[in-house]
């Protein structure tokens, strides 16, 4: 019989270089168990990274998809409140101007031009309401506020208004400066006449923001609650029949211009719910894309556990060894 043995240097080196196999194994095993993720992606896609670069390329496109929705659920929201409260000062001021039509005193007449006043400023101030540092109904100008201040607007009109002594007269010059370029748009709105570009919510979809200051409901609303606002002046003289009269017909046009808002906000409804819907849609294509990605590149971690409680078990037994052998002699032997 043959005897194949090997001297007592080389069967050191033999254990060491097993010692140090055994102790990549588990250096391996162990990042696979702490990071859930494979040591070895290369063998696992077969040298072929193409399906998880485009995995990678969805995800960050949904997560900048969803950077996208957030700022332009923000725009929204704010938008929405902000008719919202446009909507309720001009409700308010067509019933005061019916039941104010209705009188006919001084002191009411007074009375119903300090409420337009004061929801005059209300408005005015919804218009110039800014949301992530942006003006909302600036159009494009979104650094600028759109409209300027109410005793600008006031002035302006006053100019206009002023020696007019007929209904007719007073609402036909009102109406003719609201539409003017070179009236209320040249002395009031700051802001573009070019609307927001429309907002990237999906692969496949675009939000339209379109709402501007000079939008003809909210102009219409402006003027009118401007015009009440002047009627009780001293300086523009008008009688108590002719105020009366004005705040009646004024009250009406607020009626028909409060369901033009509520038409404005129900777009923007609308709009709202596109984007919680896209949302919706991305969140949930975005953790299907995750989880494939995970499966690309997770390590199983029972199987691992498995395997590492395995190569611990070969790296002690090959310490029992190699003590073993550290302690043979030639009287042991021949015992």
């Amino acid at each position: 019989m043959t005897l194949n043995s090997i001297g007592d240097l080389a069967r050191g080196l033999t254990l060491r270089a097993r010692s140090t196999e055994i102790k990549t194994q588990i250096e391996t095993l162990s990042y696979e168990m702490s990071t859930g993720k494979t040591a070895d992606l290369s063998g696992r896609l077969s040298g072929d990274y193409s399906h998880l670069l485009d995995l990678d390329r969805k995800i960050a496109q949904l997560g900048a998809f969803s950077t996208a929705t957030a700022e332009a659920d923000l725009f929204a929201n704010a938008t929405q409140v902000s008719l919202t409260t446009f909507d309720t000062s001009i409700g308010e001021m067509s019933a005061s101007l019916l039941a104010f039509g209705s009188l006919n005193q001084a002191a009411s007449h007074a009375q119903a031009s300090a409420q337009a006043r004061n929801e005059l400023d209300t408005m005015i101030s919804s218009l110039n309401t800014r949301v992530g540092g942006r003006s909302i109904f600036s159009g494009i100008a979104t650094d600028a506020s759109p409209l300027e201040p109410t005793d600008t607007l006031l002035t302006a009109l006053r100019t206009e208004l002023a020696g007019l002594t007929t209904l007719s007269d007073i609402r036909n010059a009102a109406d003719s400066w609201f539409n003017d370029p070179a009236g209320f748009e040249a002395v009031m709105y700051n802001g573009s006449n070019s609307t927001l570009a429309p907002i990237q919510v999906s692969e496949t979809e675009q939000i339209d923001m379109q709402i501007t200051a000079i939008d003809q409901p909210l102009r219409n609303g402006l003027r009118d609650v401007a015009v009440a606002a002047l009627s009780a002046e001293n300086a523009l003289g008008w009688p108590a029949d002719l105020q009366t009269a004005l705040f009646t017909d004024l009250g009406v046009d607020l009626a028909e211009t409060k369901d033009e808002t509520v038409t404005l906000r129900a777009q923007v409804g609308a709009v709202q719910a596109r984007i919680e819907q896209a949302e919706t849609r991305n969140a949930s294509a975005k953790t299907s894309y995750e989880y494939a990605r995970n499966e690309l590149v997770s390590a199983d971690p029972y199987e691992t556990a498995a395997h590492l409680q395995t190569v611990q078990f070969q790296l002690e037994s090959l310490y029992s060894v190699t003590v073993r052998n550290s302690t043979l002699s030639l009287v042991n032997f021949l015992r």
